[in-house]
């Protein structure tokens, strides 16, 4: 017959008292109330409480209860939470008679992780559309599975007191949720109800000449502001990383009205679409890319857009000229779900242009007075509110290739969750590169990338830059010792590296060294066996001060050697060639030795003027940096296919040569082909990492590099479009080409060095049909396929790479002083 139980558990026996400490993202999701229930339901006495490390408990009772709390803490957490580590050692017995909740603890460094902002839940949306419920339409309705998170941390421990919303004292109704173990609302610290929360105000502008924005007090700012939306209005609307600014996105007068605004050009618009039924018949919708659109994090997913069944029911050229993708998003705040209306309310647009709050080229606007100056010129009214956003975030911005994600910009939902590194690394900071710059700090095994900060041209820029670095250390254990950098003289990233070095050593990283070193730290590879890196971008400065970009490198941590490369070509005037591809076009025709006839559409679309001057440029070698850029190349053959010459944002060019491939009938197999060769032997090399160099411990010196000449492949497309083959047909069989290129170099690397690792990286490979083709080809021969998915393989990843080359790299030279 069993014995009745003691508070101490079994009669007679000795209680038994832990310290735990959890470690992970652990606050601001929950965690707590979660060690409360799991304590006192197997009953327990002692406290939990958040600290900078993380949630520490301390549990007393019979010795089995306390075995089962600790064995069974990391399992059923929370959904927000990601629990990394549990630790705990036996302390003295205490007699604690209760469990309850201790007030944070300050004091030592800050361990614990933050938490993304997340999706408004189920049960919130619930409350939301509830006219019985205090919180019915309450535009910021949240609890502990939901809402901002990051955006609004000023400091750890992640409490009410370090959060913007420590200007909103609660209400006694929100105060009892929030001491309520067992109310979901238990030390949320964003909870708010409309009595105690942050408020929505609607600003119109003011006649002209007569000062700021005028607040206008309509019943319901959200139902004027669906109006004016459903009327052709531009609306600056407040989330949580900063503004947007919306638009019908099926009303063309409105979308054009903002592209003007804004100085967009052709770039498209990401939409917000106010269910996926909405957009079902637009674009192909498969499990993975329904699960990313609906799950918490919910950023823009790039969808292949329908090209055949009934014609769309609203201009979708308008909002993503000549892409073959449409960018999504669902609605991820309260704000936005009542912006399309709850049932009953006034129909308004079902799809909104959602895009980044800001002038082109500006970080994205944050502050509500400068919403008000910077975008006066691009809105007609400001749907706003009176939370503050501490720290900008982007959307990210995700596709899936192959049934895997691959990510393209890492923001709101995925920052600032950290990586788990293979290899551990000194303190350091890397500072990425000049477009798309993304900052990241490691340590041991550990690396924290910061949200997308964009283009560091521009001085707004640069500033948000300085923030970013200033903040991420608040939130995190390190600080620095090291600092990386790219090996650019002019990148602006780097210059700052060097003015606040402070006395700590910069390593400069190899561009296209480090998008292949974040490929494989990514993957969790040690660096001990060295990987073929195919890294193809536009742009990325060379050990020999040429422009590189279609690099075959092989490579591990500590350095690499240039196994083959696209083959040089003049880039004739830097950027002009950049923005208009029918230079980069006639300079290969020139490398080709194919004369500039009329008949090619690149050389119709270049102003006879300029062709004049560009062919002296070329027969003089007047500011033609040699480049082996395969986004030129890609440049190059979507203007002579007709396809695009003058490039208005990023990779326009690229972006519809693939919308042209797609259009290619499914039985055609043609493809062009490169000629292959290696470079000359006696070549000068740069000192450094560029050229060939005594072999390290995983990679072998070699041969001069292999050239992939695009020679033959341009005498093969000028005669098929002479012979009336279209642009589409071209533009498919060009992307097989270089997918052949890529298996042909690779194999030829396997039989020279064993590698059979591939790692493929760089901008280029966003393009998924590219990136699909590499890499069924390489893996139907047994190669290993490395591909991004958590960072992107663009220069959104560069600063990953950066810190675990530069790491190793400092630490090889501290071992030979």
């Amino acid at each position: 017959m069993s014995r009745p139980r003691s508070p101490a558990g079994v009669l007679g026996e000795t209680p038994l008292r832990r310290r735990v400490l959890v470690r992970g993202v652990v606050q601001g999701v929950g965690f707590r109330p979660y060690v409360y229930t799991l304590a006192t339901g197997l009953g327990l006495r002692g406290h939990v409480t958040n600290t900078p490390e993380g949630v520490v408990a301390e549990v007393e009772g019979a010795p089995e209860a306390v075995a089962r709390f600790c064995d069974g803490i990391a399992v059923q957490a929370p959904p927000l939470a990601r629990v990394e580590s549990v630790d705990h050692q036996e302390v003295p017995a205490t007699g604690d008679t209760a469990f309850s909740i201790l007030a944070s603890r300050t004091a030592g460094p800050a361990r614990t992780l933050i938490p993304p902002d997340t999706a408004t839940c189920a049960a919130c949306l619930r409350e939301l559309a509830d006219p019985a419920d205090r919180r019915h339409r309450h535009p910021f309705v949240n609890c502990t599975h939901c809402g901002p998170r990051f955006t609004i941390v000023t400091g750890l421990p992640y409490d009410r007191a370090h959060t913007t919303m420590a200007g909103f004292p609660m209400c006694p109704d929100c105060a009892r949720e929030y001491a309520d173990p067992a109310d979901r609302r238990f030390h949320a610290q964003p909870v708010a109800c409309p009595a105690c929360g942050p408020r929505l105000r609607l600003l119109v502008p003011r006649p002209a000449d007569s000062g700021e924005p005028r607040p206008v007090t309509p019943d319901d700012p959200v139902a004027e502001a669906r109006r004016l939306l459903a009327d052709g209005a531009v609306l600056a609307v407040k989330g949580l990383g900063g503004y947007h600014l919306a638009c019908d996105a099926t009303n063309p007068d409105a979308v054009a009205l903002l592209r003007r605004r804004k100085a967009r050009g052709d770039k498209p618009f990401a939409v917000m679409a106010r269910s996926l039924d909405d957009i079902g018949h637009l674009v192909r919708l498969g499990a993975e890319e329904r699960g990313l659109l609906t799950g918490a994090a919910r950023p823009i997913v790039l969808l292949r857009r329908e090209t055949g069944g009934p014609r769309a029911p609203w201009p979708a050229e308008s909002v993503a000229p000549g892409s073959p993708d449409l960018g999504v998003m669902l609605p991820y705040t309260p704000l936005h779900h009542l912006l399309f209306g709850l049932p009953g309310d006034a129909d308004g647009p079902r799809l909104l242009v959602m895009t980044s709050g800001n002038v082109s080229g500006e970080p994205i606007v944050t502050d509500d007075g400068e919403a008000l100056r910077r975008l006066a010129h691009l809105a007609d009214a400001w749907l706003t509110h009176d939370r503050p956003i501490h720290v900008p975030c982007d959307d990210s911005v995700l596709r899936v290739c192959d049934g895997e994600p691959l990510m393209v910009r890492r923001a709101r939902g995925y920052a600032p969750l950290p990586l788990n590194l293979p290899v551990p690394v000194r303190p350091a900071l890397a500072v990425g590169g000049d477009l798309k710059n993304v900052l990241c700090l490691g340590e041991d095994r550990r690396a924290w990338l910061s949200a997308h900060i964009g283009d560091m041209d521009d001085l707004a820029t640069q500033r948000a830059f300085e923030r970013a670095v200033a903040q991420l250390e608040s939130i995190t254990p390190v600080r620095p010792e090291l600092l990386a950098a790219d090996r650019h003289p002019g990148y602006r990233s780097a210059r700052w590296a060097g003015r606040n070095a402070a006395g700590r050593p910069v390593v400069r990283v190899q561009h296209h060294h480090a998008h292949v070193a974040a490929a494989m730290a990514e993957a969790g590879l040690d660096g001990s066996r060295p990987v073929l890196g195919v890294a193809f971008d536009g742009t990325g400065y060379g050990d020999d001060g040429a422009v590189w970009g279609g690099e075959f490198l092989l490579a591990d941590y500590d350095g690499f050697v240039r196994f083959g490369h696209l083959a040089y070509v003049p880039l004739p005037g830097g950027d002009a060639a950049v923005h208009r591809p029918y230079r980069m076009a006639l300079a290969h025709l020139r490398a080709a030795g194919i004369d500039w006839s009329d008949d090619l559409a690149c050389t119709s679309a270049c102003p006879a003027d300029e062709r004049l001057v560009l062919a002296r440029q070329l027969e003089r070698d007047l500011n033609c940096v040699p480049t082996s850029s395969m986004g030129r190349l890609f440049d190059a053959v979507s203007s002579l296919a007709g396809v695009c010459h003058r490039s208005g944002y990023e990779a326009q060019a690229a972006v519809e040569l693939e919308a042209a491939a797609l259009t290619a009938p499914a039985g055609d197999t043609g493809v062009y082909g490169f000629a292959v060769r290696c470079a000359d032997p006696d070549r000068p090399v740069v000192p450094g990492t560029g050229g060939p160099r005594t072999a390290t411990a995983s990679v072998p010196a070699g041969p001069a590099p292999v050239l992939a000449d695009p020679a033959p492949m341009f005498a093969a497309i000028v005669g098929d479009l002479r012979a009336g083959v279209a642009p589409g047909l071209v533009a498919a069989r060009f992307h097989r080409a270089v997918a052949a290129l890529v298996h042909r170099l690779c194999s030829l690397a396997r039989e020279r060095h064993g590698v059979d690792t591939v790692a493929l990286t760089g901008g280029v490979f966003v393009n998924s049909l590219l990136s699909s083709a590499c890499a069924a080809a390489l893996r139907a021969d047994g190669f290993t396929v490395l591909r991004h998915h958590l960072v992107p393989p663009g220069d959104g990843g560069l600063a990953l790479g950066q810190l675990v080359v530069a790491a190793r790299t400092e630490e090889r030279t501290r071992a030979t002083d």
